[in-house]
């Protein structure tokens, strides 16, 4: 996939990401654009582990994926930062 729908996806699902874990006032488009590109990573990783690849599946899935590993990296940031999970 290219840059710039990496780009897109992960500001996307970033954003969903952050609307379910109840961050969304909290992070701009920035900070979704990274959380959803680094939650496309943990959650290509999650899936590898699994045995679920998405390595010839379409933008849906990756964004899917995307969206399962931001949710998961929020999960994570908001234990460190508060102490536990909204």
């Amino acid at each position: 996939m290219g840059w710039i729908a990496t780009i897109i996806i992960g500001g996307i699902a970033g954003w969903l990401a952050s609307m379910v874990m109840n961050r969304d006032a909290s992070m701009g488009v920035f900070l979704n654009i990274v959380v959803g590109v680094i939650g496309g990573l943990i959650g290509s990783w999650l899936g590898g582990i699994v045995g679920f690849l998405t390595t010839d599946a379409g933008w849906i899935m990756y964004l899917i994926t995307a969206f399962v590993g931001a949710v998961v990296l929020l999960g994570i940031i908001n234990m460190v930062q508060r102490g536990r999970v909204r």
